[in-house]
């Protein structure tokens, strides 16, 4: 009890810690998600360049401005000019009509529509290539069914040749298939991890410069300093998982339990760490220089925004080394997709095994410190 009141007394008493450890949070809660509020990329500029001018391409035009994802700011004749809009970054996206479309529709043929994007943004790009397929489709499918009602004498028989399968897209754990919803929620779980892990190596950091340590040597003093940083991690998830996701409307809730049981062998393991790393730390600084950078390894290493059968060999036993590796796929699946504790338990099992492996590390280094500690004071 003494080493926990110790190591709360020692955050409350830093201003950096308290930063980490509690403002960075809610900052970022903020200030992160405002970018992504829209969820879903919508009226993204483009030309259309009309080189048929007929009644068929007026008609193609009029779909793409009634498209959501896409806004016609531009008609020309002359491609230069459309291309002088992309490269000036007026436009994200061309729409091409041949002179000849009208004349190869209306005989039966199929035409070339060309369509393009400004690859650069990625999201951008995507949304108004899609659009524009899309548009292209519409005017596709209405010219095929006045193809069909020529030849069939019944609307059932028309839209059974023409679409025999239906299908219905429901996003059942993204809603509004957004890229915030997407992102912010793993994101969260490598923000915690690494602020964390900044935050006790400043503290251990501070006490090695000044050739001190608060704690003794004892097994319980060592367990009271991670029951005490731990706290500070379950505190965070709580505020992220609790307020933030239903304040920003993430998709949420789908398995409390399982997410209680994760956040409480992550904040474990990742006090563990902490804890173990920090005791190399000999200047306050020092945990800065290391963690800082890498924050974006360590994304890429946890599947979320690059796919995990993608990764090199060598590097897939790597990547569960890092708590958040595991915490990631864990909370998304438990938290946002109602995933049960048996469908998560190598997320579980691999979390356990590491705050085991960096308790025990952490314990040695611990009495080793606070018996050098000790000697100095003698």
């Amino acid at each position: 009890m003494k080493a926990f009141l110790i190591t709360w007394r020692a955050i409350l008493s830093d201003k950096a810690a308290i930063t980490l450890f509690f403002l960075s949070g809610i900052i970022y809660s903020f200030f992160y998600p405002l970018p992504y509020s829209k969820e879903t990329v919508q009226r993204v500029p483009i030309a259309v360049i009309d080189q048929d001018n007929s009644s068929l391409s007026r008609q193609l035009i009029r779909y793409a401005a009634a498209h959501p994802g896409v806004e016609v700011v531009a008609v020309t004749a002359r491609p230069e000019q459309a291309q002088d809009l992309l490269w000036k970054g007026t436009i994200s996206g061309t729409m091409l009509i041949p002179s000849d479309f009208s004349h190869t529709l209306l005989a039966g043929r199929q035409p070339e529509i060309n369509v393009s994007g400004n690859g650069t943004y990625l999201m951008l790009n995507k949304v108004a290539l899609n659009a524009l397929a899309e548009v292209v489709g519409t005017l596709s499918a209405g010219v095929e069914l006045k193809r069909l009602n020529a030849a069939s004498p019944s609307r059932q028989q028309i839209d059974e040749q023409r679409q025999p399968l239906t299908t219905e897209s429901v996003p059942l754990f993204n809603p509004h298939e957004g890229y915030a919803s997407y992102i912010v929620p793993g994101v969260v779980v490598l923000l915690m991890q690494q602020t964390f892990l900044l935050g006790i190596g400043l503290l251990f950091g501070t006490w090695a410069s000044a050739k001190s340590f608060p704690y003794q040597r004892s097994g319980a003093a060592y367990f009271g300093a991670l029951n005490a940083f731990a706290l500070v991690v379950v505190l965070n998830a709580m505020y992220f998982f609790g307020f933030v996701f239903w304040w920003q409307d993430y998709p949420r809730g789908g398995n409390f339990v399982g997410s209680l049981v994760l956040t409480i062998v992550f904040a474990y393991c990742v006090a563990a760490l902490g804890m173990l790393m920090g005791l190399f730390f000999r200047t306050r600084e020092r945990s800065v220089q290391l963690l800082v950078a890498t924050s974006m390894p360590i994304i890429f290493l946890s599947g979320l925004s690059w796919p995990i059968s993608a990764l090199p060999d060598v590097v897939q036993p790597v990547r569960w080394l890092f708590p958040s590796t595991a915490a990631i796929q864990g909370f998304i699946a438990t938290n946002q997709m109602g995933a049960s504790l048996h469908e998560v338990r190598v997320e579980v099992l691999a979390l356990l095994a590491l705050s085991l492996l960096f308790i025990g590390l952490g314990l040695r280094k611990w009495q080793s410190r606070a018996h050098l500690a000790e000697a100095l004071h003698a």
